[in-house]
């Protein structure tokens, strides 16, 4: 893996979020050329059914070993652990973290979401989760109805000691508040997948990263 990508303390950069897409063939041909730009990839397919998903788990991480970048997925440990992916991203009802890393290992990647609740993040810190995120940061296309977390949360959630996510309607024009805010990766669907150059807006958030923290 490159970039320090596995340990979670090191990693910084564009956490890439897949987008709804039914044609496995298609996806593959969407994320490939952005894998370049991402630190992280999480395979996220809210449509699917259990076989679609495994079908583009598997092929995900098959594109993600070959280039370097760890593949996260949403929702699911036992999926991830059946198509041998880097880790698990959990919401609040996809169960603990310790199950995670009894069906992964103790050097997976395990992300927790924490909304707008700096309480839920200490309590998942507590058990071990490997980085925490919070959003919608702004007006999200792909979840309009998210709890809303400001600028002022991620820099709480610094002394927790742990990589900090912010997910929510980030693009290459807003993405510099939530940096400087103290986000370490940026969790992005809409603003590279809808935009009108795929490529061109992952490697603009890419770019954001190359100020110092």
């Amino acid at each position: 893996m490159r970039n320090d990508a596995m340990t979670p303390a090191a990693a910084r950069g564009l956490y890439l979020v897949t987008p709804d897409e039914p044609d496995s063939a298609r996806l593959r041909e969407r994320v490939k050329p952005l894998l370049p730009f991402a630190t992280w990839l999480q395979y996220r397919n809210k449509a699917a059914d259990d076989a679609l998903r495994l079908v583009q788990a598997g092929m995900l991480q098959a594109l993600c070993a070959e280039a370097g970048v760890p593949l996260v997925v949403n929702d699911d440990a036992r999926l991830a652990a059946r198509v041998g992916a880097a880790g698990v991203h959990l919401g609040e009802t996809d169960g603990a973290i310790a199950a995670a890393r009894a069906l992964l290992g103790a050097g997976a990647l395990v992300g927790v979401s924490c909304y707008d609740d700096l309480a839920r993040a200490r309590a998942a810190a507590a058990q071990g989760a490997g980085y925490v995120a919070f959003g919608a940061m702004f007006p999200s296309g792909t979840k309009p109805g998210a709890r809303k977390a400001g600028p002022a949360l991620l820099r709480e959630a610094r002394v927790l000691g742990l990589p900090v996510v912010a997910i929510g309607g980030i693009t290459p024009e807003n993405a510099a508040i939530p940096l400087e805010a103290g986000a370490d990766l940026l969790a992005v669907i809409g603003g590279v997948f809808d935009a009108p150059d795929p490529v061109a807006a992952a490697r603009a958030l890419h770019a954001c990263f190359a100020r110092p923290h």
